[in-house]
């Protein structure tokens, strides 16, 4: 069933009572973010239905995942006795509450599960999806999920044994799963260019420069200025290249996209040269929507530009995006991706080891290039 969507305020408090936000005008977690920072918290009885404070506590997760939060306040009014670190332990603790509160409901157990591994708690998590197994066997997001993770961990034997489960249920849809874990063991194995690489295309070819999120005073931090630098030098050796600029998380009013097309423009580059992507809040929406623009623009190849430590999932994402996109058209591209980064690692040599945490990232990422959302209904 459908859940109930809030239609109130955001915060409230839970310890035997829930609390909401005294402001009615506010009509949505943005704005009561920027309307009322420090809402002042108003018991309401605990005789709400239960969607309604399901819906709540959903709301305040998604809160604290977004823009984070007085922890303290958090602490000491929604959640007592528990420690809070940070703003995942906050979405962790909603999710755990909301699962309490209606154990039926997968979807939240889903979302717990991808808060403990957003935090690295891939026991946590194992466990979490085991209980989704446990009460619906042949829930294939789930055994996916567990074996991916199980994998990551280290335990081929779950691994193994949770491949076998999925291509009892689909037995095409696994074997195509498998092919993209394949690609993404190759990725990751990748040389990264810290100068820009000889004979790219001349023609149909696009630089595209990842984002990074922008100071809260809404001007642009040194990683993404180096990004810049590196496509810089990508745009002038290949003059006749398309750039795309990505981010859209909006800083007093800026964007990445915003900054970084003024500032490649200040170097000298032609602005009927730059393409603007600016919807996108993360990696996998980067790819997404500029994947969107290749295709508009015609534009079969791709160098990409980012930092080392984000390129070896960058190059995940975008390929994985490239191929929904030739399935949803039923045509092959053969887009090739090659990379510049920036170093971001002490020696390249560094940068081209692949750590267990880089390695969860990464096929955490991926499974939601898949269209599996972390959070159903609520966050890609």
């Amino acid at each position: 069933m459908k859940k109930m969507k809030s239609k109130l305020g955001l915060i409230f408090a839970l310890c035997g009572t829930i609390t909401l936000s005294s402001a009615f005008a506010a009509p949505g977690l943005k704005m009561a973010e920027e309307t009322n920072p420090n809402p002042i918290i108003a018991p309401i009885k605990t005789d709400e239905p239960t969607s309604y404070r399901i819906n709540q506590l959903e709301d305040i997760a998604m809160h604290y995942y977004w823009h984070g939060g007085d922890l303290k306040q958090a602490e000491e009014e929604i959640f007592k006795g528990i420690t809070l670190k940070g703003k995942y332990d906050v979405v962790e603790a909603a999710y755990n509450e909301a699962v309490n509160l209606d154990p039926y409901d997968l979807d939240l157990k889903f979302s717990l599960a991808s808060t403990q591994i957003i935090q690295k708690k891939i026991p946590e998590a194992l466990k979490t999806y085991q209980q989704i197994l446990n009460l619906d066997p042949d829930n294939y997001n789930a055994h996916l999920l567990y074996g991916v993770y199980s994998k990551v961990n280290g335990d081929e034997k779950a691994y193994k044994s949770t491949i076998s489960n999925l291509k009892r249920l689909d037995a095409h849809k696994t074997n195509e799963y498998l092919e993209k874990f394949s690609a993404t063991e190759a990725i990751m194995k990748s040389t990264l260019n810290t100068k820009v690489p000889e004979n790219l295309p001349q023609n149909n070819h696009a630089i595209v420069i990842l984002g990074y999120a922008l100071s809260d005073d809404g001007t642009m931090r040194e990683p993404l200025i180096e990004r810049l630098k590196a496509g810089l030098a990508a745009a002038t050796k290949y003059p006749n290249s398309k750039i795309i600029v990505t981010g859209g998380v909006p800083k007093q009013g800026n964007t990445e996209a915003k900054l970084m097309k003024e500032w490649l423009i200040s170097k000298g580059i032609a602005e009927k040269r730059i393409l603007t992507e600016d919807k996108s809040t993360d990696t996998v929406e980067n790819a997404l929507f500029a994947t969107a623009i290749l295709e508009k623009e015609g534009l079969k190849d791709v160098t990409l530009v980012t930092s080392a430590s984000h390129m070896r999932r960058a190059l995940t994402i975008f390929t994985e995006a490239s191929n929904f996109y030739d399935k949803m058209n039923a045509k092959n591209s053969n887009r090739a991706f090659t990379n510049v980064v920036y170093l971001d690692y002490p020696t390249i040599e560094e940068a081209h080891k692949v750590t267990k945490d880089e390695t969860l990232v990464i096929y955490r990422d991926l499974i939601r290039s898949f269209g599996i959302w972390q959070y159903p209904d609520k966050q890609r």
